[in-house]
């Protein structure tokens, strides 16, 4: 049976069921996303380890990444509903391991199980939609997930700063809580994937390339180590480390080629240059998207003094402004607004709002970092809705799990590489410009600090953080550049 004669078999109120059961999911992946987005610098904190954020955050984000196309192509050959059930139970695994971490390495490591799980939850639910609702009315479903999406984005980030402001809970501490919140939500999901999710879709019997897959994490673990402790390391060993990361890299490639059609990342995707470019789009877009969930809180707290709950509230702007500019795409290109426009536009404002940032300081009102805040979401909203129906459109619609999980991967790969490289930098810098005798991977010390004294502390982190946003404008600008250069090789969506 093909899709479109599936698609004709589905009732409008068992697409409806369906489509509840994923945004369930969604729901909970978006909301371990966003939850932690404001109680990083506290757990950090409490842990001792802020300096080593970028190891916590870069491993949930890799092994989500790595796990991505390994969901979309075996859901191709097995099906959604079994790997979608399967990714959830890994997820709550490594939500229940973080809540029991006593130290930021052991947290990185139960971070990236949670992103083995997590990988699945949105690649499968918008491949399952794909195969449910022909493309002319694709964005109107997929729009729907924006609603997850804010449902998690305007809660996360306030309960996130709640549960970190938090000493304890029921004898547990607050920070904890972060993950344990998952395991009902979780258990909920699967009872309604369970129950709803009964859509058969076409498979396609091929192997499955676990090589590739392994190949391309031996390739990216060695460079984002060196990338984030490249600064501390003796020569010798982060020589090691990058030829590790290259030889990794080179096997992948040729793991890739070798297996064609069957591989992690099908070479005949890329001989498309569309393909290619938009996803060389995506991968620069995600290092401004992601970034941005990294180091506007941190400067929210450093810079601007606010705590982990002030934070969270003044994240809820950007979060409604995200989903505002995803609504927006769909209109747009109904009106024949050819879409490299609108994601260059999308991308301009988020440029535009890290090259103000980089001009702001401690004394910057907050009414103008608010306006940044909310220029910054709308242009990733509209960055994300136009890159996956771009993608989607581009391949045959055999290769829809492939080609919505790419949509993550290229995206959260500039997100791994961004945040590695530019919070190793951000925290390089600031010692350097601070001075010695300041332990930066435990902050907390400035809440009780004469201002006086502070003020040379946060001057050193608003400096670093000013050179940091300067540098990902550029990135921006350079993706926004590439976008309008996209020239389309199959159609144009109307």
């Amino acid at each position: 049976m093909t899709i479109t004669e599936a698609v004709g078999e589905l009732s409008h109120r068992r697409i409806r069921a369906v489509v509840f059961g994923l945004l369930v999911g969604t729901f909970l992946g978006a909301l371990d996303t966003m939850i932690m987005v404001t109680a990083m610098r506290t757990i950090a904190d409490e842990l001792h380890g802020l300096t080593m954020q970028a190891s916590v955050t870069t491993a949930y984000l890799i092994a989500s990444m790595i796990a991505m196309p390994l969901y979309g192509k075996l859901s191709d050959i097995y099906g959604r509903k079994r790997l979608y059930l399967a990714a959830i139970a890994v997820f709550l695994a490594g939500s229940l391991l973080c809540a029991l971490a006593q130290s930021m390495g052991q947290l990185a490591v139960f971070r990236a199980v949670q992103g083995l799980g997590g990988g699945g939850l949105m690649a499968l639910a918008l491949a399952a939609i794909a195969d449910m609702v022909p493309a002319e009315q694709r964005t109107r479903w997929q729009a729907l997930f924006g609603f997850s999406f804010a449902g998690a984005s305007i809660s996360g980030p306030a309960l996130g700063g709640l549960l970190a402001g938090l000493d304890s809970l029921l004898g547990i501490d607050g920070w904890r809580w972060l993950f344990l919140i998952n395991l009902p939500i979780g258990l909920v999901t699967m009872v309604v994937v369970g129950r709803f999710f009964t859509v058969r879709t076409p498979r396609t019997p091929q192997p499955v390339d676990f090589r590739g897959a392994i190949a391309l994490a031996a390739g990216l673990v060695p460079l984002l180590l060196l990338a984030e402790q490249g600064r501390e390391l003796p020569v010798t060993a982060a020589l090691l480390l990058a030829a590790a990361g290259v030889l990794g890299l080179t096997i992948f490639v040729r793991v890739q080629v070798r297996r064609q059609d069957s591989a992690l990342l099908p070479p005949k995707l890329f001989r498309d240059k569309a393909f290619t470019l938009i996803n060389v789009v995506n991968f620069l877009g995600g290092v401004g998207v992601f970034t941005a969930l990294a180091f506007v809180p941190l400067y929210l707290q450093l810079v601007q003094g606010l705590g982990p709950t002030g934070a969270g509230l003044l994240m809820l702007p950007q979060s409604l402004a995200t989903i505002t500019g995803s609504r927006i795409v769909g209109p747009l290109l109904a009106k024949g607004i050819h879409y490299k426009h609108i994601l260059a536009s999308g991308l301009g404002l988020t440029a535009v709002a890290y090259l103000a940032l980089a001009f702001a300081g401690p004394t910057t009102p907050m009414a103008l970092i608010t306006a940044l805040v909310l220029a910054n979401g709308i242009g990733g909203g509209m960055f994300f809705q136009v890159v996956l129906v771009v993608l989607q459109d581009a391949v045959d619609p055999r290769d829809l799990g492939v080609a919505t999980s790419l949509s993550g991967f290229s995206r959260q790969l500039g997100g791994v590489a961004g945040t590695a490289v530019f919070l190793s930098l951000v925290f390089s810098l600031a010692g350097d410009r601070i001075g010695g005798g300041v332990d930066l991977d435990d902050t907390s010390f400035l809440a009780d600090l004469d201002p006086r004294a502070a003020a040379p502390i946060v001057e050193g982190f608003a400096s670093a953080m000013n050179t940091v946003f300067l540098s990902i404008g550029l990135v921006v600008v350079l993706a926004a550049a590439l976008a309008l250069s996209i020239r389309p090789s199959r159609k144009d969506i109307q």
